[in-house]
């Protein structure tokens, strides 16, 4: 089991599902429409869907109505993206539109949704903690059944990802 999914199974949740990023044969992650110069955004399309792939296809996320959350954990957000428009802003050049859009991690959030039809809410925070305490609270609060929790971080050699679906402990 990944970090995250060790973590997550600490907190008291059931993971359903799990996957990474890079996995076996990953060298980049596959283009993703609408999001241009960084790995960040497509990474986080991929693990998540890599992730809801792991499940029966008999059990969609929202099969059962009760909405499934995101919840998106990474401590820099897209580093890459942020830095281009700073070098566009410093030097008078013109950054593009898409990097407007690219630039709230929620944007990742909402394509992920809308890809894979999952109905809850949306979050993203800057830490493996308070990722789970979000994850607690929107289970708890009964806001969705299930959380597909993602986290994403960067060192030196490039980006790393993980994926869990959770629910409540004792409901898999």
């Amino acid at each position: 089991m990944s970090g995250l999914g060790a973590r997550a199974t600490a907190a008291g949740l059931d993971v359903l599902a799990a996957a990474g990023w890079p996995g076996p044969g990953d060298t980049e992650p596959p283009r993703l429409a609408g999001f241009v110069h960084s790995n960040f955004n497509p990474i986080v399309a991929a693990v998540a869907g890599r992730c809801l792939a792991e499940l029966p296809e008999s059990a969609h996320p929202d099969g059962d109505g009760a909405g499934t959350a995101i919840v998106l954990v990474s401590d820099l957000g897209d580093v890459e993206s942020a830095a281009h428009v700073a070098r566009a802003v410093d030097t008078g050049a013109r950054v593009g539109p898409l990097f407007f859009f690219q630039s709230v991690p929620n944007a990742v959030l909402g394509h992920v949704a809308a890809r894979h039809a999952l109905t809850g809410p949306v979050a993203c925070v800057c830490d493996a903690a308070s990722g789970l305490d979000v994850t607690r609270g929107l289970l708890a609060d009964g806001d969705a059944g299930r959380v597909l929790l993602i986290e994403l971080d960067h060192d030196e050699t490039g980006e790393t990802a993980a994926a869990v679906l959770v629910a409540h402990g004792g409901a898999s």
